[in-house]
C-alpha cells in the first residue's frame, strides 16, 4: 500500500513533471491580432480591439470559498497549504445537493498508467455522488497529442475533451474555437454562483480559459509562483557537509566536489531548467511564453544573451563530467527516482510535485532519505529574476453540439471535482471510497491496492479547486513546498502576456519547433552556441520578425497583462 497525498498545484506534464505549467494559447483569425482574454467572436472576423472591460462581462464572478480555512494562505502566487491530519468526521460538505440530472456524459482525457474498467467502484461512487453517468474515454497521455488531433479533425467528438496546454500547438486552438461550446451563458458573472466550487476558482484561471472571445474552458488552476525546483538529497548534504550553492560558480565547485565517476556518483542531472532560472531567462520554450518587453522592445527569449549564457553554463557542467550519464540520453532518459534514491546523483531540477512523490516512494525502505528543494539563485550570487507560471494549464471543453442538459451535467461534474481540500467531495474525487480505496491511519489516508489502481487521473481533469498542497502523510513536505513557492514567488515577475490565451497565426506556429532539441544538443556538446545564433538569424528571416510585429500590435492595442 502506498501513502496518498493531495497536490492540486500541478497536473501531469508531457515531460513527466519536468515542466509543470502549460503554454499560453488563444485565438486569432486570418493573422489579425485578437486578445481573446478580452473578447472575440466565433465568426473569426475582427471588429476592433476588445477591451479588458468587456472581458469582465465574460468572466465568472469570484466568490471565495469559506468552507475550509487553509493552514497556510496563498502568498506571492503560492498554492494554499494544509499541514494537519485528516479527521473524516469533520469533513465539510461543499455541494449541498446533487446537481446532476442522471444524463450520460462521455469524457476523453489523457491518462498516465493503465486505465481501470469503466464499472469500477471509484467511477461508480463518483457518478452516484454527482448524479451523472460519466463514461471515460481515457487515452495514453504520452501520445495524447496524436489522438487529440485526430479526434478534433473528425465529426465524432466526445461530449467533453480535456486539452493540456502543452498539446495546444498547430491547429488545436482553432479546433477548440470551432468545436466547443461557449459556457458563458452558464457561468459568466453571477451565473456561476449556481456552482459554488466553480465560483471559487481564481479569476486568473478563468481568464486563461477564454478562447475566441468566449468562455470555453473549465480550468485546472495552478500557482503562479515558480514550480521548477532544484531538488536535492538533503540527507547526504548534511552527512557530507555540503553547502547549498548560491551562485553558478558555487554550483560548479560543489558539483566537482561531489562527483566521483569511479564510485558511480555524479553531482546532478541536466540542469538546463535551473540555468534558465539562474540567468533570468523568460519562462518556457513554448508559445507565447518566449515573448516579453525588454527596455521597451519586444524580444523573444532565444534572442537574449541570458539564454545563450544559460546554455553555455549547462554545457560546461556536461563538459566537466559532473552530470550523470543518463542525462546524455535526453528526453528518453529513464525515471530518475531509483538512481536518485541510490545516491548516483544528488541534484536534479523537476516539478515541485516530485518533492512529495520521491519522499513517499522512499519512506518505507529508506527512512534516512530526505529530499528538499534548493532556493534558486542569481547566476552571479544575487537575487534571481524569475518568471511567473501560468495560472492554469489544463482545460476541459464541452462539445458545442450537445444539449443544454448535457452542459448542465458537465458543470455538475466540475462543481464536485472543484471542491476544496477538507471536504467530502474532495476526498471522494482524490481518494475514492473509504474502506475500499483508502483507509485512515492516525489521520493519514493510505490508499489500498484497489485505490492505487482505480483512483487515478480521471475526474481531477474536469476542473480543480484553487491550487492546493496537502500531504497528510508528510505535512513537513507540504509546508516546505508552500514556503519555497512563497520565497521564490517574491522574485517572480509577470511577462507582458501572462495569463492570456493567444493563438498565433497558423503560418508562424512551427517557427520554434526545433529549439528545444537544439538546446539539448548544445548542452550535451553535440552542437555549438554558434548553431543557436544561426538558428535565431534564420528564425527572424523565416517569420520571427513578422511575428514580433504581430505581438507588438497585439500589445499596443490591448495593453500588457502584467500592468
Amino acid at each position: 500500500m502506498t501513502p496518498n497525498a493531495a497536490s492540486a498545484s500541478s497536473g501531469p506534464s508531457r515531460r513527466t513533471f519536468l515542466a509543470s505549467t502549460a503554454v499560453a494559447t488563444a485565438a486569432v483569425a486570418g493573422g489579425v491580432p485578437l486578445l481573446t482574454a478580452c473578447g472575440g467572436s466565433d465568426s473569426g472576423t475582427r471588429d476592433g480591439t476588445t477591451s479588458a472591460k468587456d472581458a469582465e462581462k465574460i468572466l465568472p464572478a469570484y466568490v471565495a470559498s469559506n468552507v475550509v480555512k487553509p493552514d497556510i494562505p496563498s502568498r506571492n502566487g503560492s498554492a494554499i497549504g494544509f499541514t494537519g491530519k485528516l479527521d473524516l468526521a469533520t469533513l465539510k460538505t461543499s455541494v449541498a445537493k446533487k446537481l446532476g440530472k442522471g444524463g450520460r456524459v462521455t469524457v476523453m482525457a489523457p491518462f498516465w498508467g493503465s486505465p481501470p474498467k469503466q464499472d469500477n467502484a471509484y467511477y461508480t461512487a463518483m457518478n452516484d455522488l454527482i448524479g451523472v453517468d460519466v463514461v471515460w474515454q481515457n487515452q495514453d497521455g504520452n501520445t495524447y497529442d496524436q489522438k487529440l488531433g485526430a479526434v478534433l479533425a473528425s465529426s465524432d467528438v466526445p461530449d467533453v475533451v480535456v486539452v493540456p496546454g502543452w498539446n495546444m500547438g498547430g491547429k488545436i486552438p482553432s479546433a477548440i474555437i470551432g468545436k466547443f461550446a461557449d459556457l458563458g451563458p452558464y457561468l459568466s458573472g453571477d451565473e456561476v454562483k449556481q456552482y459554488p466550487n466553480l465560483a471559487a476558482i481564481p479569476t486568473d484561471a478563468w481568464r486563461r480559459s477564454l478562447f475566441g472571445g468566449k468562455l470555453r474552458g473549465l480550468p485546472m488552476p495552478a500557482p503562479s509562483a515558480p514550480s521548477m525546483v532544484p531538488l536535492y538529497r538533503q540527507d547526504v548534504f548534511e552527512k557530507e557537509g555540503y553547502e547549498v550553492p548560491r551562485s553558478c560558480d558555487e554550483f560548479m565547485s560543489l558539483a566537482k566536489e561531489i562527483t566521483n565517476a569511479r564510485a558511480r556518483r555524479w553531482a546532478c542531472l541536466d540542469m538546463k531548467w535551473t540555468a534558465f532560472q539562474a540567468f533570468g531567462v523568460l519562462s518556457g520554450s513554448e508559445k507565447p511564453l518566449g515573448w516579453n518587453l525588454v527596455d521597451g522592445k519586444l524580444v523573444h527569449r532565444i534572442e537574449t544573451e541570458e539564454f545563450l549564457e544559460a546554455l553555455e553554463w549547462s554545457r560546461k557542467l556536461f563538459a566537466a563530467g559532473v552530470v550523470h550519464p543518463d542525462s546524455k540520453m535526453g528526453k528518453n532518459a529513464p525515471d530518475p527516482g531509483p538512481k536518485f534514491a541510490a545516491g548516483e546523483f544528488l541534484i536534479y531540477p523537476n516539478n515541485i510535485s516530485q518533492w512529495w512523490g520521491r519522499t513517499a516512494e522512499q519512506a518505507a525502505q529508506n527512512p534516512e532519505f530526505k529530499i528538499w528543494g534548493m532556493d534558486l539563485w542569481g547566476h552571479d550570487g544575487g537575487d534571481p529574476t524569475l518568471w511567473a507560471d501560468q495560472p492554469a494549464g489544463i482545460f476541459a471543453f464541452v462539445n458545442k453540439k450537445v444539449s443544454e442538459s448535457v452542459v448542465r451535467d458537465v458543470l455538475a461534474v466540475a462543481n464536485v471535482t472543484a471542491a476544496p481540500y477538507g471536504t467530502k467531495e474532495y476526498m471522494m474525487t482524490n481518494y475514492g471510497v473509504e474502506g475500499t480505496h483508502y483507509t485512515v491511519e492516525d489521520g493519514v489516508p493510505v490508499k489500498t491496492d484497489k485505490g492505487n489502481i482505480e483512483v487515478m487521473n480521471a475526474y481531477v481533469m474536469v476542473a480543480s479547486p484553487a491550487a492546493t498542497l496537502a500531504h497528510p502523510d508528510f505535512p513537513e513536505v507540504a509546508k516546505g513546498q508552500v514556503e519555497w513557492q512563497q520565497r521564490m514567488g517574491a522574485f517572480a515577475r509577470k511577462s507582458a502576456f501572462w495569463g492570456l490565451q493567444i493563438t498565433e497565426p497558423a503560418r508562424y506556429t512551427n517557427l520554434t519547433n526545433d529549439v528545444e532539441q537544439l538546446e539539448d544538443d548544445i548542452v550535451r556538446g553535440r552542437k555549438k552556441i554558434g548553431d543557436m545564433q544561426q538558428f535565431v538569424s534564420d528564425w527572424k528571416s523565416r517569420g520571427g520578425d513578422k511575428l514580433r510585429d504581430w505581438y507588438r500590435k497585439l500589445l499596443d492595442e490591448n495593453g500588457s497583462a502584467a500592468s
